[in-house]
């Protein structure tokens, strides 16, 4: 008796299957987009450059413990009294002399800081603090810092800081990247340059 020849399966179209399927996944695949803090890294350090000395009491110490408590200063502090904490440290303008701040309308403590231009927030976080805790604290530091801006901004041009930044970065507004509009936002951040320091 002959043997049959098994039958040939047809792979004419498996190509086809498989560019299709290709597409598939291309279009219904989608990719996550990191989503966090807009944070530009300090540059690398000069070696040969001796690190400024900082007085004490230009630094705002901000601890989050394991427990999602905070310590400022070494002293416990709910969440939502940080934004102003922070505001009366930036704007103190305790200095004198070379470290006067002529526009700060702070209580002028001469134990807190001197100028916005010499104070630093160092804000530093257990392993084991909770991710929307250490958020939260980072939007109540940034928010003091925009509160300062807002204001300056308000005195010198009649209008918000934020607006400003708006208006830079809108490419339908008249003022788009304007040289002027520019001079002032960048004028706004040095006076109240944002100096937050993390640390583990």
């Amino acid at each position: 008796m002959a043997k049959r020849a098994a039958p040939e399966v047809n792979a004419g179209s498996m190509a086809d299957i498989a560019f299709l399927l290709l597409i598939f996944f291309l279009v219904t695949t989608t990719i996550e987009t990191d989503t966090g803090l807009s944070r530009k890294l300090p540059p690398i350090d000069d070696q040969n450059v001796e690190p400024p000395v900082i007085k004490q009491k230009n630094i705002f110490t901000v601890l989050i413990n394991k427990n999602d408590q905070l310590l400022v200063e070494d002293e416990l502090m709910e969440l939502k009294d940080l934004r102003k904490a922070a505001v009366e440290f930036l704007d103190n303008g305790g200095g004198t002399g070379d470290d006067a701040c002529g526009y700060c309308k702070g209580k002028r403590d001469p134990k807190s800081s001197d100028n916005p231009d010499k104070a630093i927030i160092s804000l530093k976080n257990e392993r084991e603090t909770s991710y929307s805790m250490y958020i939260s604290v980072q939007n109540e530091l940034v928010a003091a810092y925009n509160e300062l801006r807002n204001r300056r901004a308000q005195e010198l041009f009649g209008r918000p800081f934020h607006e400003m930044e708006l208006a830079y970065d809108d490419s339908r507004s008249p003022e788009f990247k304007s040289e002027k509009l520019k001079e002032k936002i960048e004028k706004i951040k040095v006076e109240y340059p944002q100096k937050l320091s993390e640390v583990q």
